[in-house]
């Protein structure tokens, strides 16, 4: 597993290696010890999530508050996605920066997110089908985000706004500064 960070704190790609031969491929998609050494960050994963999706949704951006805060580690099993992370920690110095990379089950790509990040992603091949591990269960009293189009924090989704497929909840989140109190 090859471990790449960011420009945001403690958020880094995650690439495992595969393994070929003509039967197909084999990788390890996530390894504890191999982790915790290279980022000394003692992560233990209790949840796993997968959605499917076809081009133009766009899920986010989300994330959970307080003690119910979850980091992810995310990866497009089939498809391609561009997926997105804002620092929100108020005490980072990156906060309020984001970063972006696009995850494809061809790269094989992963992206780790940690607690205090919003997090979202949207399809931009046919289909998608997306996973991601949570060290945190979910919480609906715990849930919040930031509209995926605020204004401070102009992201490009990579794709024109009439190809979005958003969610009526989504699109009634609060922009980044209403979020962020």
């Amino acid at each position: 597993m090859e471990l790449r960070p960011t420009p945001l704190k403690d958020c880094f790609i995650v690439i495992p290696r595969a393994f070929k031969d003509p039967r197909g491929t084999f990788c390890e998609t996530y390894n504890q010890q191999a982790f915790k050494k290279v980022t000394g960050l003692d992560i233990h994963f209790v949840q796993d999530n997968q959605s499917t999706s076809r081009r133009g949704v766009l899920r986010g951006l989300h994330f959970q508050k307080g003690n119910m805060a979850q980091a992810k580690l995310v990866r497009a099993i089939q498809g391609r996605v561009l997926d997105i992370v804002v620092d929100i920690r108020n005490e980072s110095e990156t906060f309020g920066q984001s970063f972006s990379i696009e995850l494809t089950a061809e790269n094989r790509k992963q992206l780790f997110v940690p607690r205090g990040f919003a997090h979202g992603f949207i399809t931009l091949s046919e289909t998608s089908v997306f996973g991601y591990k949570c060290d945190n269960f979910y919480d609906a009293s715990s849930e919040s985000g930031i509209i995926y189009n605020d204004a401070t924090l102009a992201l490009d989704w990579h794709l024109p706004d009439e190809e979005f497929i958003v969610s009526e909840k989504d699109l009634l989140l609060p922009s980044f500064k209403e979020a962020i109190v």
